[in-house]
């Protein structure tokens, strides 16, 4: 199959799979899912939409985030992991928000990217899902599946990101970085994936993958 087929193949099956992928993340506005993002860095999606509301109870805005203490936000972000780092990070990007922003979040890669504990994948999915400006931001989900698909070398998240914008139409981003992540999640996991599950490498998978996950019994 050439990559253009393949291309082609993907992009329908994952929209007659998920034709409205929803975000995976609770938020109401683009500052919570800046902060909502910035807790699920080596976390996952559900456990952060189980911490934010007590969060976002206290503080939903830059203003309301500043009147706690970074120890206060410590120990609500705490079951998110890495709570020392982000509470600092929520605090000092609240203070530059109100400082130099007026209190709203940029929709500006290069404003965003300046903001304590924001890098360039957790600025692309504000810019997405918060402002609908088309991004592709890559996970390990993402990563995985362009590889396991041949469509990209797997040498690293920027690489895959350049490929897959320039493999899929722009006007697909926003929906189809949703869209791989729910089948990465469901059909095809980083460990113990199911090859009769997983369509998508049987007709699409890099010769390498095939062979690794492919019963020998199979047909």
């Amino acid at each position: 199959m050439k990559k253009s087929e393949k291309v082609a193949y993907i992009m329908d099956e994952l929209q007659r799979l998920y034709p409205k992928p929803p975000v995976p993340l609770n938020h109401s506005d683009p500052y919570t899912l800046l902060i909502a993002v910035l807790l699920s860095a080596q976390c996952t999606d559900e456990r952060v939409n189980k911490v934010t509301p007590e969060l976002f109870d206290l503080a939903c805005t830059p203003e309301q985030m500043v009147q706690l203490t970074v120890e206060h936000i410590k120990a609500i972000i705490r079951p998110c992991g890495l709570s020392p780092a982000k509470s600092k990070n929520i605090y000092r990007l609240s203070e530059i928000l109100i400082e130099t922003h007026n209190g709203v979040v940029p929709s500006d890669f290069e404003a965003l990217e300046a903001l304590p504990g924001v890098g360039h994948k957790t600025a692309s999915v504000v810019m997405s899902q918060a402002f609908g400006i088309p991004s592709f931001p890559v996970d390990t989900h993402i990563h995985r599946l362009m590889f396991r698909w041949g469509l990209s070398n797997g040498k690293n998240v920027e690489q895959t990101e350049r490929d897959a914008k320039r493999l899929f139409p722009r006007n697909r981003w926003n929906d189809l970085h949703l869209q791989i992540i729910f089948y990465a999640r469901e059909f095809s996991p980083a460990r113990g994936l199911k090859w009769e599950r997983d369509f998508l490498l049987q007709k699409c998978g890099r010769a390498t993958e095939i062979k690794k996950w492919k019963p020998t019994s199979a047909d």
